[in-house]
């Protein structure tokens, strides 16, 4: 069986889906810690992998940029690859000076402006939640490897290039005062539609990679290869 999207056959893909935006990513996570591990999936460029960790199988894909092409790719998962956990491993821009470079931080909810979960399924709320059993594992495997965890609501946008604006405060500033938004990313408050229509589980990691109270950036290639705490703490959890 396959879809429009995903060209992978039965039982290619494991129970538990580590979805970077990056394609590349997923090749760098498949081929730098899983044994055994096999394509399974290729259509426009999307890779997907599935192999061992620690004797356990374990799929990684990509999921590309923005919650429609997520939303896409998670759905076929949950519905035709009998996929039960997606765990979101991505980059994100920071909303406050306690969440620094290289730091993870673990969402306890995304907060959205977008239109998906009510398009999708007419759930009006801006707030979408993660599975919090899959939360509570993604601790466990983060205390166990001794990786610190900032934890809070991340901001899901549909815009990446933000026109400026003479608000103030200004619109992220209200999303960390008000929500308690810690960093921004593009992807969760879909996965995390998904997962509660499907009723499936999601969760996201996240690993700053730029600030808008700091200067700081990760280059392209520190974001394909680096990010390597959130990775281990995906992996690590005992699903």
């Amino acid at each position: 069986m396959s879809t429009p999207h995903i060209s992978a056959a039965p039982g290619d893909f494991a129970k538990t889906v580590l979805m970077p935006g990056d394609p590349l990513r997923a090749k760098f996570i498949a081929e730098t810690f899983l044994q055994d591990a096999r394509q399974v999936t290729g259509v426009r460029g999307m890779l997907g992998f599935t192999g061992l960790y620690e004797g356990r199988p374990i799929s990684v894909m990509g999921s590309g940029m923005g919650m429609p092409s997520i939303g896409i790719y998670s759905y076929e998962l949950y519905s035709f690859y009998g996929v039960e956990n997606i765990v979101r491993i991505g980059s994100a821009g920071s909303y406050t000076d306690k969440a620094r470079l290289f730091d993870v931080v673990l969402a306890s909810g995304a907060v959205s402006e977008s239109n998906y979960a009510r398009v999708q399924s007419g759930a009006e709320e801006d707030l979408m939640l993660p599975s919090e059993s899959l939360n509570d594992k993604l601790r466990a495997s983060a205390a166990k490897q001794g990786i610190r965890l900032i934890e809070g609501n991340i901001h899901s946008a549909d815009v990446f290039y933000r026109q400026p604006s003479d608000e103030k405060p200004s619109y992220w500033e209200k999303l960390r005062d008000e929500r308690g938004c810690v960093c921004v990313e593009m992807e969760s408050f879909a996965l995390f539609a998904n997962a509660k229509v499907l009723g499936k589980n999601a969760a996201c990691l996240l690993t700053i990679s730029d600030s808008f109270v700091s200067p700081e950036i990760t280059t392209a290639e520190q974001r394909q290869k680096s990010f390597t705490d959130m990775m281990k703490i995906a992996l690590g959890a005992e699903y």
